[in-house]
């Protein structure tokens, strides 16, 4: 998990915004409208150097950041599911990636609409706020299927976090893998995400590149 006052120094340390911070990363507040370029006093000058070129190294590494930090994993975690990916034979290593990141919990609980950003919706997980198949499930990193059923807790429904939920549910529509009954705030795993599910401005064959170096 990504500290909360470092979140927008991710977004300008690569250059994009990962929405990290829901409603300010969509508002002119957002850090990387203002300061575009990379952290720390020598940022503009980082900024000049990376726009000049990259080495093929570098332009890897940075493709694995950005979509590491997209989804708000640690290092290892993230490493362990491309390798995954990767050793799995008679099977598209690029969209293995995308369902495994998109069928976790935490992430699901987030394209759900049922939290502002992926942290905060770790954060429900964690605390017992989501139930799958009606059970309570408090692994953030909990492999979903096909068929599986995502909902608010029903005990949890007086919480503050959830006070605004039936507002943001009648203007949200999930992402085409997903099912959401906004009535009875039940998402269901409808089919299996393609490569639509990543960022199309990230290069995955540059990042299972990177790690089979």
């Amino acid at each position: 998990m990504i500290a909360a006052d470092s979140k927008c120094r991710v977004c300008r340390r690569v250059g994009q915004k990962l929405f990290l911070k829901s409603d300010k990363c969509f508002s002119p507040k957002c850090t990387l409208v203002k300061k575009s370029y990379p952290p720390g006093i020598h940022g503009r000058k980082i900024l000049k150097r990376r726009r000049s070129v990259l080495s093929e190294y570098g332009l890897q590494l940075k493709e694995k950041q950005r979509l590491k930090f997209f989804y708000g994993l640690r290092e290892k975690q993230f490493s362990r599911y491309i390798q995954e990916a990767t050793g799995k034979k008679g099977v598209d290593s690029a969209v293995l990636i995308s369902k495994i990141l998109e069928l976790r919990l935490d992430n699901a609980v987030f394209r759900l609409g049922f939290a502002k950003s992926r942290s905060s919706a770790r954060q429900l997980v964690s605390h017992g706020h989501i139930v799958v198949n009606g059970r309570k499930i408090t692994i953030p990193s909990y492999r979903l299927k096909k068929g599986d059923e995502i909902a608010v807790r029903p005990q949890s429904f007086d919480k503050k976090v959830f006070s605004d939920l039936d507002l943001i549910l009648k203007k949200y529509n999930p992402p085409a893998w997903f099912k959401l009954d906004k009535t009875k705030k039940i998402g269901q795993v409808a089919s299996f995400p393609g490569l639509d599910a990543i960022p199309p401005d990230v290069d995955i064959n540059a990042i299972i590149e990177f790690y089979s170096r």
